[in-house]
């Protein structure tokens, strides 16, 4: 359900209501009572929940991903073992069978 901001034009007293939005709008001020309460025009706020691509890849600004961080004894943080790459020059041998001389 949407927030609406409404404001008295007669006495100045604001409110935020929570509304559904089939309600129909407040008029009478709860403050003073005179029918003067209007809606006032607010920009729209909203919140990312979930695990979304916000949550998971932008909140916080650092890593905490196992494979990333790993932490000894003491508490402190090192970096975790990376398996070594393959090197590039190294290609499997294969050996071609040899020819039968005919014998």
């Amino acid at each position: 359900m949407p927030i609406y901001a409404y404001k008295c034009e007669s006495c100045g007293y604001a409110k935020d209501v929570l509304q559904k939005m089939s309600d129909a709008p407040l008029d009478v001020c709860p403050a003073c009572s005179q029918p003067a309460f209007k809606k006032q025009l607010t920009a729209a706020g909203f919140q990312l929940k979930g695990s979304g691509w916000y949550a998971t890849d932008f909140k916080g600004g650092s890593s905490t991903s196992p494979a990333a961080v790993a932490t000894t004894d003491t508490g402190a943080a090192a970096a975790a073992p990376v398996a070594e790459a393959p090197k590039a020059d190294a290609t499997p041998k294969v050996s071609a069978p040899k020819a039968d001389s005919g014998g």
